[in-house]
């Protein structure tokens, strides 16, 4: 059974180890994963170093398999990563229903989020779970430092009330 829970200051290292490897995998669509590892590996151990309190970790037998951030503790979902041998199992719908939970309980109506254009098991995912393509563009990563197609999704988390009311009504229908 997953367990979600807040991330603890010393399995930083493993929270950047278990990033990077989804990270490779979903990149392996875009192509020149080698030339792009470094930065990455990079990234994630200064995001999981200095951004402990936006980390939601799930766990397998007490053991962290992924985590999902959100670095501005908004309704924007900014890092959403499962470890690959892990993947396929309820971990990812368990993560993401705990953010969800959180972020209507912080009073947004709607959760967003952004991912590769090509990760199309990501795109999958979250097409699955009721989010809708809201763009598709191509930005500047600097953390990668390259161009990367990007896709902007969105979903929205209550109903609004068509009786005069507006406001949340039944999340998780």
């Amino acid at each position: 059974m997953a367990r979600i829970r807040n991330a603890h200051s010393d399995e930083a290292t493993i929270l950047a180890d278990i990033g990077l490897r989804a990270w490779e995998q979903a990149m392996l669509t875009v192509g020149d994963v080698e030339s792009m590892i470094d930065n990455a590996r990079n990234a994630f151990r200064n995001f999981t170093r200095s951004g402990l309190t936006a980390i939601s970790v799930v766990e397998h037998m007490g053991q962290p398999v992924g985590w999902a951030a959100r670095e501005n503790l908004d309704d924007k979902i900014t890092d959403f990563w499962i470890d690959p041998a892990y993947q396929g199992r309820g971990y990812s719908k368990a993560l993401l229903e705990a953010v969800e939970r959180d972020i209507i309980l912080q009073g947004y109506e709607e959760v967003q989020l952004e991912t590769h254009a090509r990760n199309k098991q990501a795109v999958s995912f979250f097409q699955h779970h009721g989010y809708g393509m809201r763009w598709l563009s191509v930005v500047y990563n600097p953390k990668l430092d390259r161009n990367i197609e990007m896709v902007g999704m969105s979903r929205r988390l209550v109903d609004i009330h068509s009786d005069d009311t507006y406001g949340p009504s039944g999340a998780f229908e």
